[in-house]
């Protein structure tokens, strides 16, 4: 067992990101580990541009109020304790709420052959960011309702 030692906070590339978004690297995991773990935080606006992860990618969210967002125009209002699931190779976007600072748990594999993990793609668009929500309680509900 070890205690791995704590990197500095970084500021998310603009590249990748719209707004302030600063993350901790919590595991980059060497093999024959392949998982990937970063405590994220949003300022109300930031989001990721698009992009898919080769594994798929799960979020918890913290605090503050999350939106994820896919090709389909789905856009996704989830907040702490809600934990999401994007599939491998789904183009997605996350990021926080106009009047909430947002932080997420993103957890994620690496390939484990070199390849990219993420692709990265281009700018989310005011329009797709604006699209309207679904709650993840009424996603639950519905589901829930389902079973019964």
């Amino acid at each position: 067992m070890e205690i791995l030692k704590q990197q500095p906070t970084v500021k998310a590339p603009a590249d990748w990101f719209t707004g302030d978004v600063w993350f901790d690297v919590i595991h980059a995991g060497q093999e024959p580990s392949r998982i990937r773990a970063n405590m994220v935080r949003f300022s109300p606006c930031a989001r990721t541009d698009w992009h898919s992860h080769a594994m798929g990618q799960t979020l918890h969210i913290v605090s503050g109020v999350a939106l994820i967002g896919t090709r389909d125009g789905t856009v996704i209002e989830a907040h702490p304790g809600d934990t999401v699931h994007t599939p491998p190779g789904e183009e997605h976007w996350h990021g926080a709420a106009r009047d909430r600072f947002m932080e997420h748990l993103a957890m994620w594999e690496g390939t484990g052959d070199g390849s990219p993990e993420t692709e990265w793609l281009e700018k989310v668009s005011d329009e797709d960011y604006d699209a309207p929500r679904r709650s993840t309680s009424l996603l639950l509900a519905r589901d829930l309702s389902q079973v019964c």
